[in-house]
């Protein structure tokens, strides 16, 4: 496979590293493959698709696929609205047809038939395969029963890639089952069955679902814990839960007394669901057997047969690395938050002040970010407040930022000075003691008056503004003191801004993952925010911050870390005693 060049924007790169996970797909489907992104242009080819059209990955890859390759009967150039394929890709399902011309590189025409399923590029864009095979001429006998051979082996392309496609885009395990079981039913079998083995070597019988016409009916009495894997049993199912082999099977290897309890559970199996033919097959990662795939035929009067084991041996091949990398991704994500949950914070008790703070994880990242906040008494009795968003959404951002909050600390800590002057030494510090190379950040003292009231001074590095709503519902946010973002080389003097903070009112620091929203701008998304943050003033802090969360509803493409603060109202005074009283 020659990887994707030559790319004309940021975005086609994007959606190139994104299909880097088929490529692997592509090299084996055994046909000509392309995937092409929403505008119809190439970005990743196969091999046999260079072959075939006599045309490298460099002059395929960035080029409109209708442009460069459909033609007519006769080599001339169709319109669009003529492209069948081009009218397949926009509803976004599965799409075939036949006796359709590319042209190659030499300007011969070659006949196709063609398969066309969505695949997702990441980042919520979508993109399309392509799957082609040359079309044999229907003018003779011998060569008619080759091309409807050849439509059967391009029929189980297609399928093969829709499972690739379908079980590679979700990192969640219970979604990769219900895809599984949605592409082997009704299409090849009556009846899905499918154990795992749990980390600690157990088996569970996850689904047993039966295709009743198009409805899929879950059979949850047949599920659950199942008796422990037999390390001699030649029955199908204890082999291919060992890995061993996949096997065909019939109730009739199970009038024999059972050799396990495993078998005697498929003895059930058989008896309660009526399948007089079974196919099953090891589901297996790179590295263990995950598992095994059963497919069961009760209504279907025909048997499995051997081509239709070497066909379920694949998909059971593809669920077991699309299971291998959701049970990889949710272990990491655990870490990670466990370690994000430990870095944070708990608030100190500040008399006078609440405080209460939120952390969601987006959970579209395929790890936590390095989105935090932080508050913590100073010498002078002052107390710090931080919100930060240092760059990137994995384990390295989490670290990075740990690291940026305890520096900010220590230089908070050593010194009694402004906040732009901490700040100013942690940019300073970042580059060359930190991995993090760029960040956003709030960093406030909140002081006491010796009149009594609250002072908020703060400087901002490249960070959404504070929102401050009075007691009375008016919300407005800090825009004073804003300076460039930590990380970009110029060390010129921040500003500081000082506000005198009125009675009973509610100070909001957030980051950004709290206001943006695709297809909105940031503006929209700030006005949003103070909207419903007025409307809430009057709510106590914890409900004004949960309630907060819930109508903004932010979309989970970023984590969003909040801190809220509110100040005491104002004391009534008590009335001046008459005299004599």
């Amino acid at each position: 496979m020659v990887g994707p060049r030559s790319l004309r924007t940021g975005e086609e790169q994007s959606a190139a590293v994104a299909c880097a996970d088929l490529i692997p797909a592509l090299e084996a489907i055994g046909a000509g493959a392309y995937v092409v992104d929403d505008e119809g242009r190439i970005i990743a080819a196969n091999r046999r698709a260079e072959d075939m059209l006599g045309r490298p990955a460099d002059e395929l890859v960035g080029q409109e696929a209708h442009t460069l390759l459909h033609r007519g009967a006769q080599g001339q150039q169709l319109p669009t609205t003529r492209c069948g394929m081009r009218q397949a890709l926009r509803p976004g399902s599965t799409a075939q047809d036949g006796n359709e011309y590319f042209e190659q590189a030499d300007g011969s025409l070659l006949s196709v038939s063609w398969t066309v399923t969505p695949y997702e590029l990441g980042d919520r864009r979508s993109g399309t395969l392509v799957i082609f095979h040359p079309e044999q001429a229907p003018d003779t006998g011998p060569r008619l029963e080759q091309a409807v051979a050849t439509l059967t082996d391009f029929e189980r392309l297609a399928l093969l890639a829709e499972t690739t496609t379908q079980l590679t885009s979700t990192f969640d395990t219970e979604e990769v089952l219900r895809r599984l079981v949605g592409l082997v039913l009704p299409g090849l079998a009556d009846w899905a069955v499918i154990d795992l083995i749990t980390e600690r070597d157990e088996v569970w019988r996850t689904a047993v679902v039966q295709a009743d016409g198009t409805t899929l009916v879950h059979h949850g009495d047949l599920e659950g814990p199942m008796p422990p894997i037999p390390e001699a049993s030649r029955m199908p199912l204890a082999q291919a839960l060992r890995g061993v082999t996949s096997a065909l099977a019939d109730p009739a290897i199970y009038r024999r007394a059972p050799d396990s309890g495993l078998t005697a559970e498929q003895h059930r199996l058989f008896d309660t669901t009526g399948i007089h033919s079974a196919a099953i097959a090891p589901i297996r990662s790179t590295r263990d057997v995950l598992g095994a795939l059963t497919l069961g035929r009760a209504g279907q009067p025909a048997a499995f047969t051997r081509a239709d084991l070497s066909l379920l041996e694949d998909i059971a091949r593809r669920a077991g690395l699309a299971l291998d990398n959701a049970r990889l991704y949710q272990r990491q994500r655990k870490v990670a938050e466990t370690m994000q949950n430990h870095l944070l914070p708990q608030m100190p008790s500040v008399p006078g002040l609440q405080m209460t703070v939120r952390y969601l994880p987006s959970p579209d990242a395929s790890q936590v970010g390095g989105d935090w906040y932080d508050a913590f008494t100073l010498p002078d009795g002052a107390t710090a407040l931080a919100v930060g968003d240092v760059v990137g959404h994995d384990l390295e951002a989490a670290a990075g930022m740990a690291q940026l909050r305890n520096m900010l600390r220590a230089y908070a800590w050593f010194r009694e000075e402004p906040p732009s002057r901490v700040v100013s030494r942690l940019d300073e510090a970042m580059m060359p003691i930190t991995d993090v190379t760029m960040a956003t950040l709030v960093f406030a003292r909140v002081t006491r008056t010796s009149d009594g009231q609250w002072q908020l001074s703060w400087t901002n590095a490249g960070h959404p503004p504070p929102l401050l709503i009075t007691h009375d519902g008016l919300a407005n946010y800090l825009t004073d003191g804003h300076g460039l973002l930590l990380g970009t080389g110029v060390h010129a003097p921040r500003p500081d801004a000082t506000v005198l903070l009125p009675p009973g009112c509610t100070l909001l620091l957030y980051t950004d993952g709290l206001v943006e929203r695709p297809g909105h701008t940031l503006d929209d998304g700030l006005n949003r925010l103070r909207q419903h943050a007025a409307a809430l003033a009057h709510r106590s802090l914890p409900s004004f911050t949960d309630q907060l969360l819930h109508r903004v509803q932010p979309p989970g493409l970023d984590d969003v870390a909040l801190l809220v603060l509110r100040t005491p109202t104002r004391e009534r005074h008590q009335p001046t005693p008459l005299s004599g009283e």
